[in-house]
């Protein structure tokens, strides 16, 4: 995996800078209620996304959190005073204080799945009754976009995905949270040429593939054969699920 501290430098230019934020941030909010007026932002990375959420919406009052120091310093530098160093396994805020959560492109970062429900169980506590929590799922397979360097990679070691939409959906209900729709959204600037892609593999962008692999460089030497090797491939389009944390004696929704 990724080394996010490490990764904090590059880490926007890497990941579509602005014109992916904005895309990321426009999706949250669509599915977070207007009547909403805080929100956490979990493992919310350089806060590129969480500055376009505070944004995005007026009065809406935004905090992020994330637990690797690099990257919450750059964070705090595009908001001050609203980041907080902090695991999104315990969250060091009060039960039912925020309004809405999210958490974008985190969950599939999360291999062992009791870290994962512990981190939606989090998310859930936070929120207010009434409250919209919004995560990404599938994140892994949206990078699929049936080019070829997905052929090429198809035969990769695989590892089962932490974020498939049925599985976040069951740790949100195990939490009392009750599904209140979904969306999507998509990843500008992401579309990978192989070059970049051949990058990606030799920094560990590809987690079951880290630096040193014995089969690394036999995918590498394949992507280094495919035409065009500049050019980018579509881009991905990435899925946001939804859950709303019911007030006391509301009914469910049919």
């Amino acid at each position: 995996m990724l080394d996010y501290d490490k990764e904090a430098e590059r880490y926007d230019v890497l990941r579509g800078g602005e014109p992916r934020a904005a895309a990321a941030a426009e999706g949250v909010l669509g599915l977070v209620p207007a009547q909403a007026r805080s929100l956490l932002d979990v493992a919310c990375g350089t806060g590129m996304v969480t500055r376009r959420l505070a944004a995005g919406r007026d009065g809406l009052r935004v905090t992020g959190v994330d637990r690797e120091p690099a990257m919450a310093r750059h964070a705090t530098a595009r908001l001050p005073g609203a980041v907080v160093l902090a695991d999104g396994r315990r969250l060091p805020f009060r039960s039912g204080e925020f309004d809405a959560v999210s958490s974008v492109w985190l969950l599939h970062l999360v291999e062992d799945p009791v870290d994962a429900r512990r981190i939606v169980s989090e998310c859930a506590r936070v929120l207010r009754p009434g409250g919209v929590y919004v995560t990404t799922v599938d994140k892994g397979a949206s990078h699929n976009v049936g080019s070829d360097i997905d052929a090429v990679m198809a035969s990769r070691p695989r590892r089962p995905a932490s974020d498939t939409a049925a599985l976040v959906e069951s740790y949100a209900v195990a939490c009392g949270l009750i599904p209140a729709g979904q969306a999507r959204f998509p990843g500008r600037g992401l579309g990978r040429s192989p070059r970049r892609a051949v990058a990606d593999l030799r920094r560990g962008w590809f987690i079951t593939l880290p630096p040193g692999h014995p089969l690394a460089d036999g995918f590498a030497a394949r992507l280094a054969a495919l035409p065009d090797q500049d050019r980018p491939r579509p881009e991905p389009t990435f899925t946001l699920r939804a859950f709303r944390k019911p007030a006391p004696g509301s009914l469910p929704d049919a």
